[in-house]
């Protein structure tokens, strides 16, 4: 749009703000208080359109919502209230509201309402509440944004609706729930999965457990953390990154399986599939390994998907998923050999970088030998991931928390999930031997030394509470919000968190 639209379109939202004040005082002088503390309802927009059968004996409902639309026609009018469920159009009459009515006429578009009445059938078929009694609930100051025409000075028609533009919605979430109705489906579809999957983990006598968001070492992930200070302890504090090395001191503890869902944090990059602040499930399990997990994974997220969409199939980007098990699975070398031709499976670093120069892979000078190879997968592997696919076996310097590989050497068990291109978990068999642990530890405070940012931290707590003695042990990461968005069918990490991190509005 440009300019002189975009200051008319401000110069029109501020005399229809300046006009719903100047409403406000009116309904004040005429004794409505335009913010009461509390309304009765009994009945929700959905509930009453399932529900009513025109044979029904006379139906009292008290319903509440926002009005969305509204058509005056002197001594009777229309509008329609939107609650959290849906819409249902109330029946306004003069004859009916007395003195209610007259004050129809200060309500806008966006106004907050309770309405009492009982339920009927309009000549036009349309299932509505005929209201008895109309009650302000909040005076709305600032109205919606609706699609809005202009002319440019070249007389061609212009389409505005600030709504349509993703930035704005996701500043303003609060707003786009209102004018987006669908938008609530994605959360409230978000809110089911994690429903799901905490039904399905206690049921196998799982328990939910809550550890540190403020830790003094930051660990269980290669990632760059965000740092704040303490007063009273007068100490720096990390916000995690991860929840693994809490969870794993309670298996030390005796518990034979633990879980959270909880926030971490990585002070990284933002793109289509992360943000600064994001959701995890971690689930560690005492006595089991990485194969089992692959298993426990599979059932989980086949059961997800069914509760879900009474289906283990969606599309994405025109891709069928199927999420039936079992999973296709792939070591990590053999997956770069298929989609290379190349095996890297023993190259030293020179070689690899050499392999990555001829894939025409850009790398950063700092990384060592895992990095690269995990940027060569990255890259010519992952894209190539459409249906739910392990990957298995990964080099040990990339994995320092995860047991050695019992039949490969130089390897680790651990793999992690791939749909439609990217990662949604990660898992291990959990490396419990403590030597080999803090030998691990040392080798990513070399790379911390050389310059990767991202290694991880030495942690003596941690390896104090294997020398305590840890049993085998399987553990899981699943990244919520990508999860999500496979079930939900987004392609924005943005679209299924309500409040994604944004830049401060100028």
């Amino acid at each position: 749009m440009n300019d002189a639209l975009q200051n008319d379109y401000h110069e029109e939202l501020n005399t229809l703000m300046s006009r719903r004040r100047e409403e406000l005082e009116h309904l004040r002088a005429a004794g409505v208080d335009p913010y009461p503390h509390a309304f009765e309802r009994n009945a929700t927009a959905q509930e009453i359109l399932d529900t009513f059968k025109d044979e029904m004996p006379q139906w009292n409902v008290s319903v509440a919502g926002r009005i969305m639309s509204i058509r005056r026609m002197g001594k009777a009018s229309f509008c329609h209230v939107q609650d959290m469920t849906g819409r249902i159009q109330s029946y306004l009459k003069k004859d009916d509201l007395g003195e209610s009515y007259d004050l129809f006429r200060l309500l806008d578009i966006g106004d907050i309402i309770g309405v009492e009445g009982f339920v009927f059938r309009t000549k036009m078929g349309e299932v509505s509440v005929h209201a008895q009694r109309l009650v302000l609930l909040s005076k709305s100051l600032r109205p919606l944004p609706v699609v809005k025409e202009k002319t440019d000075e070249q007389g061609n028609k212009v389409t505005f609706d600030p709504f349509s533009d993703k930035e704005l919605r996701y500043r303003q979430r609060y707003v786009d729930l209102v004018v987006n109705p669908a938008v609530k489906q994605t959360f409230i579809k978000r809110s089911m999965i994690l429903r799901q999957m905490r039904r399905f983990l206690d049921e196998r006598n799982f328990l939910e457990v809550e550890t540190p968001a403020l830790q003094p070492i930051y660990g269980g992930a290669s990632a760059r953390p965000f740092e704040t200070h303490h007063n009273a302890l007068d100490i720096p504090l990390f916000l995690r990154i991860a929840d693994e090395l809490y969870l794993k001191r309670l298996i030390v503890g005796g518990f034979d399986g633990v879980y959270e869902i909880a926030k971490d944090f990585r002070n990284e990059g933002m793109d289509r599939t992360h943000n600064p602040e994001f959701t995890m499930m971690e689930l560690y399990v005492a006595y089991r390994d990485y194969l089992w997990m692959m298993e426990l994974v599979e059932q989980m997220v086949f059961s997800v998907a069914q509760t879900l969409n009474a289906s283990a199939v969606v599309t994405l980007g025109g891709n069928r998923i199927d999420f039936t098990p079992p999973w296709q699975r792939m070591t990590m070398f053999g997956a770069i050999e298929k989609h290379t031709g190349r095996n890297l499976r023993g190259k030293n670093e020179a070689e690899l970088r050499a392999a990555a120069k001829e894939l025409h892979i850009d790398l950063d000078p700092k990384i060592g030998p895992g990095k690269i190879i995990d940027e060569i997968f990255s890259v010519t592997v992952q894209p190539h991931l459409i249906q739910p696919t392990f990957i298995m076996d990964y080099p040990v310097e990339l994995s320092p928390l995860a047991k050695k590989h019992r039949s490969e050497p130089g390897l680790v068990e651990r793999f992690e999930g791939f749909v439609n291109g990217q990662e949604i978990c990660n898992a291990f068999s959990e490396l419990n031997d403590p030597l080999d642990q803090r030998a691990r530890f040392e080798e990513q405070v070399r790379l911390r030394e050389r310059g990767d940012d991202e290694a991880q931290t030495m942690d003596e707590d941690f390896l104090r509470a294997l020398e305590y003695g840890m049993p085998p042990t399987a553990g899981l990461g699943i990244g919520i919000d990508r999860l999500v968005m496979l079930l939900t069918e987004q392609d924005h990490i943005r679209d299924v968190i309500f409040f994604p991190q944004m830049r401060p509005e100028k």
